[in-house]
Parts: structure tokens; sequence; C-alpha cells
């Protein structure tokens, strides 16, 4: 995830979902990667520099990668109505206790909780969009009711291992 400001990402990321960081790739203060070969590797604008980069863990689940780049052609983040990557879930166990989590360290929700419908529905399961202070869109999603899906199929959403 590209982000304007590395420790600010990452202090939001702890406070909002717990994440932990794991280790810096590239340090503020070292010399920024930047030039052709790096431009190239990444698909980066002419002119572009990758500043930091810190990789996260959240909980017992994914990792998140982030960069902080500066760029003449920066682009404010993608909305679910663009192409691409424009957001990304992470399963919580307490939809309600994570929205107040994600609000207070500076996060805004699109809209409150809602219940999963079509295939997804089961009592308890909710999801909301929610946008880090940089603008990012994250899914919260909460499933602890089967869905309708499993009826259909054996494979399952990811769910994380009770700890």
């Amino acid at each position: 995830m590209t982000v304007p400001n590395l420790d600010d990402a990452s202090r939001f990321l702890e406070e909002a979902l717990g994440a932990k960081p794991i280790y810096d790739d590239v340090k503020r203060g070292q010399t920024p990667m930047k030039g052709a070969l790096v431009e190239r590797q990444l698909d980066l604008v002419a002119g572009t520099s990758l500043v930091a980069m810190r990789m996260l863990r959240v909980a017992n689940g994914p990792g998140i990668e982030l960069f902080e780049v500066q760029s003449p052609h920066q682009q404010s983040p993608a909305r679910p109505s663009d192409l691409g990557l424009q957001h990304f879930g992470l399963y919580v166990d307490d939809i309600d206790a994570a929205v107040e989590r994600f609000v207070a360290a500076g996060g805004e929700l699109v809209a409150a909780p809602a219940p999963t419908i079509g295939v997804e529905a089961g009592p308890g399961n909710a999801y909301c969009y929610a946008k880090t202070p940089w603008g990012t869109v994250i899914e919260l999603i909460t499933h602890p009711s089967p869905g309708a899906y499993e009826k259909e199929t054996p494979l399952r959403r990811w769910t994380p291992p009770a700890v």
C-alpha cells in the first residue's frame, strides 16, 4: 500500500487494526530507491523515489507492506468504482469493536456496518467500508455464521484460526 507518510500510516494501522511492524526494508534517511532500473522493476513514473518501506503483520492474518513514495505525478487513492485493486478486506471477530477502534485511530466510515447479502448472508455476518486517513478503502468483514454458498461448494472464505 502506498502511503503519504510511512510513520503516520504505520501508527494508524497499529492503532486501528493492531498491526505490528516486522521490519523496515528501506529506512528513512537511507538513499531513496530511484532511477530507471527501479522505475522499470516497480512500474513507477519517471522521477519517482521510494523513500521508505515497512512490512507489518495484522494479528494472525495478512502482511501489509507500506511504501512511502514521492512522485511528480501521484494520484489520489482509488475508489471502489475505479478499475484495479481499490480496496482490501480484513476479517474481524467483532465488527462494532473494530469500527470503534478504526474511527478512534483517525479513520472514517463510508457507511455503518450492514448485514452481508445474497450467498454471504447469515446471522451476525456483516461488513462495512472505511477509509484510512490518507483515503485508502478497507473493508471490515465478519462472518461467524455459514453463508448459503457453503451448500454449493466445499471451498470456504478465509477465516483466521481461533487463538
